[in-house]
């Protein structure tokens, strides 16, 4: 392989907001791995894709067909969306060397149940990557987060991986913060090494408000346009109370979650209230369960003992000035930040890390971190969909 590699991260989170393609430059690989982000863009998911996929991801009965056919259509809006973001960069589409895919996920349970007799856990990721890689030409890695459920992991955080590489400092602790539509930590303690490095999920990061925004509006706001409606509400402490008894809060880590245990069912608990409470005291309410359990987390669940000097912001919550405040107010020792300070976006963060998993996978190397997922060993990381360039790959 060459010394230089293009690669596109292709995300679409918890949020389901759209497709987040970033176009990353990667030199060398493992912990020397240096990362430059050339272009990225956000293509938003039409009203009815949007609304299919979380009709699925809901947990309502819906056939194997409707799965099947969203999965092909995924991988066709992927490959749109890096035609796209070639376009934008005057990149040719035969420069780049490798696509990392995240996919969609539709269902995940880190945690094992009784299924036909057997102690199962899984997860299914959608957006066909045989669509992607033969639209483009390009091999695609995805299918990531199997392969750490397999060694004993929960098959997320992925991301803690990125983070090391992007954010570790000499003399500084830091918290990566991630608020999608799942909140999720990583600390990385000054000079630490990759197994000193903790993340898991703390709990629901813009889902919550995301839902209520949506409901209330009727469709008209999909979320809280910079916290304004929070910070002009009132926390319900009775309802905000009810919510932090959630099993989920009290799990020791590591941990992940999704809509299985923050979706429609938990936001159910603020319809009921729907009569008796304005929209902005309930999205304030939301917003300081996110904050709260955030703070929580890095105080008492992330790194005991370790100083840590600095909290990270990255996702769509890095532009809720009210999130960030009341993050702030509740860690008053830290340095609140977000990824842009430091050069990174923060909407391109995630993307970003799936180009870098993937890079790592074509190099043979293992991409999760076991001291965050709880997988018993390193492993290599995806499926590989070789394209029309897998000779140029292998250095033919």
């Amino acid at each position: 392989m060459k010394d230089s590699q293009l690669v596109i991260g292709l995300m679409t989170g918890t949020s389901i907001d759209g497709i987040d393609a970033a176009l990353v430059e990667v030199v060398g690989h493992g912990v020397h791995t240096h990362a430059s982000l050339k272009h990225f863009l956000s293509l938003p998911f039409s009203g009815q894709v949007r609304a299919e996929i979380l009709r699925i991801a809901s947990g309502k009965m819906v056939t194997a067909g409707e799965i099947s056919q969203l999965n092909f259509l995924l991988g066709h809006l992927y490959s749109e969306a890096v035609f796209q973001l070639c376009r934008e960069a005057k990149a040719e589409i035969h420069q780049l060397d490798a696509i990392g895919s995240h996919g969609q996920t539709i269902y995940h349970q880190s945690e094992p149940s009784s299924f036909c007799g057997h102690r199962v856990n899984s997860t299914l990721q959608i957006g066909e990557p045989s669509i992607l890689a033969e639209n483009t030409g390009i091999t695609v890695v995805a299918d990531f987060r199997p392969r750490d459920m397999a060694a004993g992991g929960k098959g997320a955080p992925l991301i803690p991986y990125a983070d090391y590489l992007l954010f570790r400092h000499a003399r500084k602790g830091r918290v990566l913060l991630n608020v999608g539509g799942i909140a999720n930590v990583t600390s990385i303690p000054a000079s630490a090494r990759m197994n000193q490095v903790r993340a898991f999920d703390t709990g629901p990061g813009n889902m919550v408000m995301d839902a209520l925004a949506v409901h209330f509006t009727r469709g008209e706001r999909q979320y809280d346009q910079d916290g304004e409606m929070a910070a002009s509400g009132k926390v319900i402490q009775g309802l905000l109370d009810e919510l932090l008894s959630h099993p989920f809060f009290h799990r020791k880590p590591p941990k992940t979650a999704g809509r299985e245990e923050f979706g429609e069912g938990f936001v159910s608990q603020f319809f009921r209230r729907d009569r008796l409470d304005s929209l902005e005291d309930l999205i304030a309410t939301a917003a300081e369960l996110t904050a709260i359990t955030v703070a929580r987390a890095i105080q008492g669940q992330l790194q005991p003992g370790s100083h840590l000097d600095q909290v990270i912001v990255s996702g769509g919550g890095a532009g809720n000035h009210h999130l960030l405040r009341r993050i702030q107010a509740l860690l008053p020792r830290m340095e609140v930040l977000i990824s842009d300070d430091l050069g990174i976006p923060a909407d391109a963060k995630e993307a970003i890390g799936f180009a870098l998993l993937a890079h790592e996978t074509l190099h043979l190397s293992p991409g999760n971190v076991p001291s965050a997922t709880g997988a018993r060993h390193p492993v290599i990381l995806g499926k590989v969909i070789y394209g029309n360039n897998y000779g140029r790959l292998r250095g033919r």
